[in-house]
């Protein structure tokens, strides 16, 4: 009888993945590690491996935000700052072409 309440309590109480998950994102997760690689006490090559998985909400609380200021994660980035500058360079696209054709 006391195998059975053993083997009840411990199905109860394990984590199913979706909760590992969770915890990780919400917690974040850190593996770091060194390779070097050496010959006769002289350093031939040195790999540094950092890897963090966590929520962007977790993330930015650590302050690590670097896809707001990446213009290729952020298409806000590649809009043009002054639109007169782009009229002015439409304009010269079509001066360029019009006088291509002649």
């Amino acid at each position: 009888m006391e195998r059975q309440r053993t083997a009840i309590t411990q199905s109860t109480n394990s984590a199913t993945l979706a909760d590992v998950l969770e915890r990780i994102l919400d917690k974040g997760l850190v593996i770091a590690g060194d390779i070097k690689i050496k010959l006769v006490d002289i350093e031939l090559l040195t790999i540094q491996i950092r890897l963090m998985i966590a929520s962007v909400e977790k993330a930015r609380e650590l302050g690590m935000d670097w896809w707001a200021t990446n213009k290729d994660f952020n298409s806000k980035l590649n809009a043009p700052q002054n639109v007169e500058e782009l009229e002015a360079l439409k304009r010269r696209i079509e001066i360029l072409e019009s006088k291509k054709q002649k």
